[in-house]
This record gives C-alpha cells, sequence and structure tokens, in this order.
C-alpha cells in the first residue's frame, strides 16, 4: 500500500500542488475539522460511491488515524484506483483546517 506522511501531504499542499485528498471519517468529525478541499466520502459507503471517482487520477485517503483510510486505500486498490493513505491521520495534522 502506498503512503504518504502528514508532513509530506501538508508540503505539498503548500507547494501549491492539486492534490484529491478523500476524507472518510463520519459526517460529524468532518464537520468539527478537516483540511480544506477534501472531498468527504464516509468509509461505510465508499463501495457505492467509488463511481464517482476518476480512475485516472491519484487520490490520498485521510481518516482521524490511519486505520479506516488504510482499509480505504485497500478497498480501492483492489478496484484498480492509483490511491495512497496519509498516515497519522487528522490526529497528526498541524496544517489548515477548515470547520
Amino acid at each position: 500500500m502506498k503512503e504518504f506522511t502528514v508532513k509530506e501531504v501538508q508540503q505539498a499542499i503548500e507547494q501549491g500542488k492539486k492534490l484529491n485528498l478523500i476524507d472518510v471519517r463520519e459526517s460529524d468529525e468532518v464537520e468539527a475539522g478537516h483540511i480544506p478541499g477534501i472531498i468527504h466520502i464516509p468509509l461505510h459507503l465508499m463501495e457505492f460511491r467509488m463511481q464517482e471517482l476518476d480512475k485516472n487520477k491519484s487520490y490520498i485517503m485521510v481518516c482521524r488515524s490511519g486505520a479506516r483510510s488504510g482499509r480505504a486505500t485497500q478497498l480501492l486498490a483492489s478496484y484498480g484506483f492509483d490511491v495512497a493513505n496519509m498516515t497519522g491521520g487528522m490526529s497528526a495534522w498541524k496544517g489548515q483546517v477548515q470547520q
């Protein structure tokens, strides 16, 4: 499974790179604070909503600690998506947060 650290993702955002971040946390968690510009697809809906995603794009999965996003990464990779997990999740995030 491909992985990025929180620091790598934050640096890429600060450098102006366009990242496709998918937050797989529940709605109340996302409303409490998320990385600006994320796509919100709760983990339990991922299998039903993956058709909304483009297999020609790369995605980075985000959750609270990295466990749920790891499961989402494995699921999407098994369907041929270019996807990576952000290790550490929002618990380790030091960058900008939107509510």
